[in-house]
């Protein structure tokens, strides 16, 4: 409303309608406008730029950018020391790289349950359904396993993490997965499984005392290798992907930090694991979820109509040859850095040694599921797949005392019973 058509107070002098005062009062307004917006600027760059508040900041960065980050304070402090607090006699402190994963899982799993201090470490990328994931988490919850979101190229965090927790050994399984994802994106498995092992790698030769690490390898890395049973003697030389050979590279920057900075390294080869909880890019998984769905799923057949076949390892079983491996693992010799003496280095294949043709494994999935699959012959097409593996586990019997125990049709009842649990009725559940 115009200043004019206000009323004046009763028993006040009333102004008069002219040019000059309309002119005043506009001049006015606008005067106690300005003067308004520059109080009201001195007052929030006293309140919010003062010499004092910047000056803490700047003292103080690393711990404030912790706080305001998805990790640091107390609180997440505490859930750490509590999840690593070694609870048996004999137990170890172990970080679980890689945690939220399906190998990550079962592992942190059992080393919970005998009462040995666990930490997680994941960072929950979408390479495959997140949710998943986060059920594991949730899984490891209820277990009394804390996994904190994060990467492992994130060296301030891993830092801080064995600031908090002198973790006697590392179980490292983080990598990016899977051969055929190698050839849209190359750049995440150099990213997850070379700098990442690098990082990896240097927080803990820096570390005092140094752990023992256990890290996941790959059978991928026998490549175009043609003897069978493969064995860790044979060659590896030859990748036939990306991902191969990014977990070749790793073998050998092992090597070298054992060398160099005393690390005790032992590298697993696993082979085709298999099991609940499971990856769903992998061949049993999604041949389970479209042979439900009535669609097609293809059969691969190597050159000449040859038989693809693979040493399909259930989880338990690659869980023990896990626990194995870090209950022997000796101590690393390196102080601030710098090697002491020498230290262990071992590598093992993880294996069932019996090799079953893919098409035998649709055959168990169709009597479990009570469907008829609709199988697509196809030929093994040049994405990095291999027509066969075979392991022979006599060094990790002889070292670990491995033995697997599950053969592939008592392993693919116990998964399917889980798939249809998780995803029965379209409904998923964490149970």
């Amino acid at each position: 409303m115009h200043i004019d058509n206000i009323p004046s107070t009763p028993g006040k002098f009333k102004m008069e309608k002219s040019p000059y005062n309309r002119l005043r009062m506009h001049f006015s307004l606008a005067k106690l406008t300005f003067w308004s917006f520059v109080f009201f600027g001195l007052i929030f760059v006293f309140f919010y730029r003062s010499p004092a508040s910047s000056s803490s900041v700047s003292s103080d960065l690393s711990r404030r950018s912790l706080r305001t980050s998805s990790y640091g304070g107390p609180a997440w402090e505490k859930r750490i020391k509590a999840s690593a607090k070694v609870r048996s006699r004999n137990g170890i402190s172990v970080l679980v790289t890689g945690a939220a994963g399906f190998v990550g899982t079962h592992v942190s799993v059992a080393l919970k349950r005998r009462g040995d201090g666990v930490l997680g470490l994941d960072n929950f990328n979408d390479y495959y359904d997140p949710s998943l994931k986060r059920a594991r988490q949730a899984l490891l919850e209820r277990t009394g396993v804390y996994v904190v979101e994060g990467d492992i190229n994130d060296a301030t965090l891993l830092k801080k993490l064995f600031d908090i927790v002198p973790f006697t050994h590392v179980m490292h399984l983080a990598a990016q997965a899977g051969v055929r994802y190698a050839m849209e994106n190359p750049g995440s498995y150099v990213h997850s499984n070379i700098a990442g092992l690098v990082n990896v790698l240097e927080i803990c030769k820096s570390v005092n005392p140094q752990p023992a690490i256990v890290w996941a390898s790959s059978s991928s890395v026998y490549g175009l290798n043609t003897k069978v049973p493969f064995s860790e003697k044979d060659r590896t030389d030859q990748p036939a992907s990306l991902y191969a050979a990014t977990k070749k590279a790793g073998e050998e920057i092992a090597h070298t930090y054992n060398h160099i900075y005393g690390l005790s390294l032992t590298g697993l080869r696993f082979f085709t694991v298999y099991g609940p909880w499971g990856r769903p890019d992998m061949a049993y998984f999604f041949f389970t979820r479209d042979i439900l769905k009535g669609k097609s799923i293809p059969i691969f057949e190597a050159a000449n109509h040859g038989t693809v076949a693979r040493d399909f390892t259930y989880i338990d079983d690659i869980v023990k040859g896990c626990l194995a491996a870090l209950d022997t693992a000796e101590k690393s010799t390196g102080s601030g850095g710098k090697k002491k003496g020498a230290a262990q280095l071992r590598v093992f294949n993880l294996g069932n040694t019996s090799p079953v043709p893919v098409s035998d494994l649709v055959s168990i999935l169709e009597r479990l599921l009570k469907v008829k699959a609709k199988r697509l012959v196809m030929k093994l097409p040049r994405n990095g797949d291999v027509p066969f593996t075979h392991a022979n586990i006599s060094s990790a019997h002889k070292e670990l005392g491995y033995k697997p125990t599950t053969d592939l049709q008592t392993g693919l009842k116990k998964f399917v019973r889980w798939y249809l649990n998780y995803y029965g009725n379209g409904k998923k559940s964490a149970q």
